[in-house]
């Protein structure tokens, strides 16, 4: 069976709170594909050792979407 792929707009942005959002605005947005597409192997690394967000970790299920979108393509 093919897997379902994944989305930005769908599946990654809705990840991010808008509290996410606001504290990251001064080097990049969160809810913008390029900025995320930019900034994705930096964002998994803090998501993956848990840096991000910083108020708690994501569960391990949200990190593995996350690295699943930056390997498979990061699609729109």
């Amino acid at each position: 069976m093919a897997q379902e792929q994944i989305g930005f707009a769908h599946d990654i942005k809705p990840l991010f709170r808008e509290k996410d959002r606001q504290s990251m605005l001064r080097f990049f947005d969160l809810w913008s594909y390029d900025d995320v597409c930019a900034h994705a192997g930096a964002v998994l690394q803090r998501l993956q050792d848990g840096s991000m967000p910083c108020d708690r970790p994501w569960p391990d299920e949200r990190v593995d979407l996350f690295r699943r979108w930056t390997e498979t393509g990061t699609a729109r």
